[in-house]
């Protein structure tokens, strides 16, 4: 485990006695998180899809009032393409929702876990994006993303003791063995075609969603507040990705099927209504001062595999 074993039992220890509401329970990163909390014998509300809705504006008077001192929220608008047509409804979900939870800890004294993303950054430069950096999205997801982040921003202002706290972790390319994602994907892919063709202009850093609910927790016992930056270590291609996704299924451990040709290609071979950043590499340096260094993408990735079965 790359994470700070002793800040995740600080965190875990402080959750064990107010407990934890999770929202998104039943997503990717929701679901990592419920197995963490379980492992550590963290008492947990998850209400389920339905019971907590974003979308309405009296949010945070529909919590639950007790039982819980700590809030992550692991619910959020994803469809990237989808958002371009549906701007001002992901806005409620990404944009005005964080903030209508920021407020309701606030006012309970409560800790706000929240999830960003990378694509609040343009992706047009060359060096990984730091904590301080100023946003910049390019679609219409990321704008409504940067406009939560903004939300959570703005009901903390000014806290002081005893009035809560936040923790904003932006993240990028996430999975896991569960869900719909890229791995997943291209795992089914190489299973039935010969060959797939994957971009290869767009750079980023893989996120295993089991890593990045330890990173969350050990950032939480570290007492990192505010903004950080949560993924796995190194970079690479979306082709790159896709490489060693073939190679791993493909292998020891995997289907034993034969080999499938993953080509590169450019954006343009495969058109979206949301433009795509071609770099953004977010910066580790501060988590990593915190906690430790993150697991290399490839090694998370090949346990993610082994879990696939």
């Amino acid at each position: 485990m790359s994470a700070d074993t002793a800040a995740i039992g600080r965190a875990t220890d402080a959750m064990r006695a107010h407990g934890v509401l999770l929202l998104g329970a039943q997503g990717m990163l929701g679901r990592a998180w419920r197995e963490l909390l379980a492992s550590h014998d963290v008492p947990c509300l998850a209400p389920l899809p339905g019971e907590v809705d974003l979308a309405d504006p009296d949010l945070a008077e529909k919590l639950p009032g007790a039982g819980w001192g700590t809030l992550i929220n692991c619910a959020a608008w994803t469809d990237v393409d989808g958002a371009e047509a549906h701007e001002v409804e992901a806005t409620v979900v990404n944009g005005a929702a964080p903030g209508h939870l920021a407020r309701a800890c606030r006012e309970r004294s409560a800790t706000l876990v929240h999830y960003s993303t990378d694509y609040v950054f343009a992706g047009d430069g060359s060096e990984a994006y730091r904590v301080d950096e100023a946003r910049r999205p390019l679609n219409a997801y990321g704008r409504s993303k940067a406009a939560g982040e903004a939300a959570i921003e703005a009901a903390f202002a000014g806290a002081g003791d005893g009035e809560g706290g936040w923790l904003t972790v932006r993240t990028s390319w996430l999975y896991a063995p569960w869900g719909h994602n890229f791995v997943r994907t291209i795992a089914k892919l190489c299973a039935s075609r010969p060959e797939i063709s994957v971009v290869d202009d767009q750079r980023g850093r893989p996120t295993s969603a089991e890593g990045l609910a330890r990173t969350t927790v050990a950032l939480l016992g570290a007492g990192v507040r505010g903004f950080a930056h949560g993924t796995d270590g190194g970079a690479c291609t979306w082709f790159e990705f896709a490489t060693a996704i073939e190679r791993l299924t493909r292998g020891e451990g995997g289907s034993a099927r034969a080999a499938c040709v993953v080509k590169p290609c450019g954006s343009e071979a495969f058109p979206r209504p949301a433009k795509r950043p071609a770099y953004s590499v977010l910066d580790l340096s501060e988590t990593e001062r915190a906690i430790g260094p993150m697991q290399s993408w490839r090694d998370a990735l090949a346990g993610v595999v082994a879990r696939m079965g």
